[in-house]
């Protein structure tokens, strides 16, 4: 099996047309982002993908919010290339240089900050340092969305929602063994934390709302104001 070039299981050649197939309901996950945020009091001038994979919610993000200006990150140099082709139409995007969220620090910050799937690939320490960066990059009553990887409460649990994530993607038209793989990945490529944990750590990084606003599957999504 070929190695990814990034942390995901795909090929950042191949992520647009494998990941809905992996992640249950991941095309809504964009567009559950985007009416969350026109729910928001909030004048948006400026918003940072990070970990912005081949540039899908940005792609969205720009037809509702043109007047935006969008700055986008990500660890992997293969997934950035693919983000600039996809967008090249679009002018005034901002691309970083390939840096983990941790690493970031923006020269004026942002009013949104998104991370969607990324910071599970992170230890402890590296997810704390990753979501403080995110904090530390955002206005004062700016916005932090991400959706995650998350593991349940349980080793039953977790066993349970292996299986029910492995089904999904069997009936997507994926071969077993590769689902099998994949699922295999689970506290061993990635590290999930289950809800309670997120909760903790986003107020502790000292988010003045915290809120959990999805979930499904193994994935959740969270939403914080500064």
């Amino acid at each position: 099996m070929q190695k990814s070039d990034n942390l995901t299981s795909h090929l950042s050649s191949e992520y647009d047309s494998q990941i809905a197939n992996t992640i249950p309901y991941y095309n809504l996950f964009h567009q559950e982002i985007l009416n969350l945020i026109e729910s928001m009091d909030i004048k948006l001038n400026s918003w940072l993908d990070t970990g912005c994979g081949t540039g899908n919610l940005v792609e969205k993000a720009i037809q509702k919010f043109p007047d935006t200006v969008f700055i986008l990150a990500d660890p992997s140099v293969d997934m950035l290339n693919e983000a600039k082709e996809k967008l090249i139409e679009y002018k005034g995007l901002k691309f970083l240089d390939s840096t983990p969220s941790q690493d970031i620090s923006l020269s004026k910050p942002v009013d949104v900050i998104t991370s969607i799937q990324s910071h599970h690939y992170l230890s402890e320490n590296e997810r704390y340092k990753a979501v403080k960066s995110c904090y530390d990059n955002l206005n004062e009553n700016g916005i932090y969305v991400t959706f995650e990887n998350i593991s349940p409460f349980t080793e039953k649990g977790i066993k349970i929602g292996k299986e029910y994530w492995k089904r999904f993607q069997i009936s997507k038209g994926k071969a077993v063994g590769e689902v099998e793989n994949h699922i295999n990945r689970f506290g061993v490529e990635y590290f999930p934390i289950n809800i309670e944990g997120h909760l903790s750590l986003l107020r502790k990084i000292g988010f003045r709302v915290v809120e959990m606003f999805w979930y499904s599957y193994m994935q959740a999504g969270f939403y914080c104001i500064k």
